[in-house]
């Protein structure tokens, strides 16, 4: 694997491997973090931004940090991508003087643009179609709370990048997944087909139905950065995806909640479920940082 851009880019094994490498990083982190220190010494991650972030480039430049490297964060007025200058020759610029690429951008067209034009690793930190890197975090929140062997976990509200990312990775480690969508806003149809390829996929209009019996409740934003226009459509169709106590009850008991972050309450998330859930979410934040180095010391280690 040379590049990050996609879960697709992952088989089973590679996919196995970081969630456990993630995992194996976290445990030394904590107990004798000295022995990462020159694990990326003298390296250099070039963070391209089109979005902003706040756990997206925490993460990546602490885990470069506590690796012994250094990432430089390039803000959109930095660099122009496609406009002030070709994504082309941003690649090759930065891979002449990085070790690898971040990018976190609007378009998956980009940071495979990135790729081909980089001799360097390339990481996609974010895009419109997928999320790979949260993802990694979100298997291995669960690993830690549930374990992932016979495990469900249910996602709730609009079918995007994360809920992409989310399900082909739950399909790869033999993760079942659900998902809930409002009609007009599920999954294409290709990344449904894709999944069920791998492992054991439904999805449906209806809340309810997808939680029966989760061990994980997952939901993200109703209106992700880009999509501001649609705010008010999308505040009128999606309330009944709510996660709250009350759908709460149709999954298992000791289920969790999952959320990417950033979190608005009252709307995707009650502010009573969010709360009660802080644990695993926070630890889902946190785990940002071990599934970056993860894939850090693979690429470019």
């Amino acid at each position: 694997m040379k590049h990050l851009l996609s879960i697709h880019d992952l088989t089973p094994d590679d996919a196995g491997f970081l969630v456990h490498e993630a995992a194996r990083l976290k445990a030394q982190h904590r107990e004798t973090p000295e022995k990462q220190f020159d694990s990326l010494r003298g390296k250099v991650l070039a963070m391209v931004f089109e979005k902003p972030s706040l756990r997206t480039r925490v993460s990546f430049e602490s885990a470069m940090a506590h690796c012994g490297g250094h990432a430089i964060y390039l803000a959109p007025a930095d660099i122009g991508l496609g406009t002030r200058e070709s994504v082309a020759d941003v690649a090759r610029v930065l891979s002449g003087m990085a070790d690898g690429i971040m990018a976190r951008v609007f378009a998956h067209l980009t940071v495979q643009e990135l790729a081909r034009w980089s001799d360097k690793p390339v990481i996609n930190g974010l895009c419109d179609t997928e999320h790979p890197c949260q993802a990694l975090a979100d298997l291995l929140t669960l690993r830690e709370f549930k374990g992932l062997q016979g495990r469900k976990i249910a996602y709730v509200g609009d079918g995007n990048n994360v809920c992409h990312s989310l399900m082909l990775l739950c399909a790869k480690l033999g993760v079942s997944f659900s998902a809930a969508t409002p009609q007009g806003y599920e999954m294409p149809a290709e990344w449904i087909e894709e999944a069920r390829k791998w492992g054991e996929i439904s999805v449906s209009n209806d809340p309810r139905e997808a939680v029966q019996n989760a061990d994980a409740v997952y939901t993200d934003v109703w209106t992700s950065m880009g999509q501001e226009a649609e705010t008010a459509q999308r505040l009128a169709v999606f309330p009944p995806f709510q996660i709250n106590e009350n759908l709460m009850s149709g999954a298992k008991p000791d289920a969790i909640v999952l959320h990417c972050l950033p979190a608005h309450r009252e709307e995707e998330i009650s502010g009573e479920t969010f709360e009660k859930h802080a644990a695993p979410i926070f630890a889902q934040a946190q785990n940002r940082l071990h599934a970056q180095k993860a894939v850090l010391l693979h690429l470019m280690g």
